[in-house]
């Protein structure tokens, strides 16, 4: 197993030190860009409670879009007529931009956490979609020519070829959508909330409080980064094969 890295910590060390030394030689406004120092004596109960906000309908929106995009994803594969005919429209909510639906989202949803929640699904639906359908495409002919001859069922050989194939490529595409989770709760809040780092962000911004909404920001990169961690910790232990072959 590999022994985790401490170049990351060591270069976000020096970036901190060299930011709070830069801060204090220019004597540089605290509301244009406080010293790290100043950000972390903001940090307090409220923010963790902000956080636990964001990260809950953040998390819920991901395992909710990450389970409907590989049903979806399936169905397309097992469905040819089906992909044709709803690809497009997957494709059509992604363009659209996520700050256009929100508002429509608290208009049909209310300020609650089901807005909040349906915001970081969509954003986080379109990766794992389109990554899982590649993935179940990804079987070599070889091997289900093999499967055909030895008279496998559909879903002996989605259970036994495809999905193992397509595993490596689902965790990718979570691992993208786990961070963009974030982003989607965030945005949802931004439109109508009382709660969560979004309408923190909203309302140290309107005040001028630029140290608590740095605190925010930094709060809402850890959650992304946790979940991404979490997220590939979970690889390594179901694609585990993965490891084996690279060794």
């Amino acid at each position: 197993m590999k022994r985790p890295s401490l170049v990351p910590i060591a270069f976000v060390g020096v970036v901190l030190c060299v930011w709070e030394a830069g801060v204090k030689l220019f004597a540089v406004p605290e509301y244009l860009l406080p010293a790290p120092s100043v950000i972390a004596e903001t940090v307090d109960r409220s923010l963790f409670i902000q956080l636990a906000v964001t990260f809950s309908e953040a998390l819920a929106g991901f395992a909710i879009a990450s389970i409907l995009a590989f049903l979806a994803a399936l169905a397309f594969v097992r469905f040819r007529t089906l992909e044709q005919g709803l690809f497009p429209i997957a494709i059509a909510i992604k363009t659209t931009p996520l700050v256009a639906l929100a508002p429509l989202l608290v208009l049909w949803q209310g300020t609650g956490w089901w807005s909040k929640i349906t915001a970081a699904a969509l954003i986080c639906f379109f990766p794992v979609l389109v990554n899982t359908v590649k993935g179940l495409k990804a079987a070599d002919a070889e091997y289900l020519q093999l499967f055909d001859s030895l008279g496998a069922t559909r879903p002996q050989e989605f259970r036994k070829l495809r999905i193992p194939f397509c595993l490596p490529y689902i965790f990718s595409a979570l691992k993208i959508s786990s961070s963009l989770a974030v982003v989607g709760a965030i945005v949802g809040e931004f439109v109508g909330a009382t709660k969560g780092l979004g309408y923190l962000i909203m309302i140290s911004s309107a005040h001028i409080e630029t140290p608590t909404l740095f605190s925010a920001i930094f709060a809402a990169a850890a959650a992304g980064i946790v979940l991404f961690y979490a997220i590939g910790a979970t690889e390594r232990f179901v694609v585990f094969w993965q490891d084996a072959s690279s060794e």
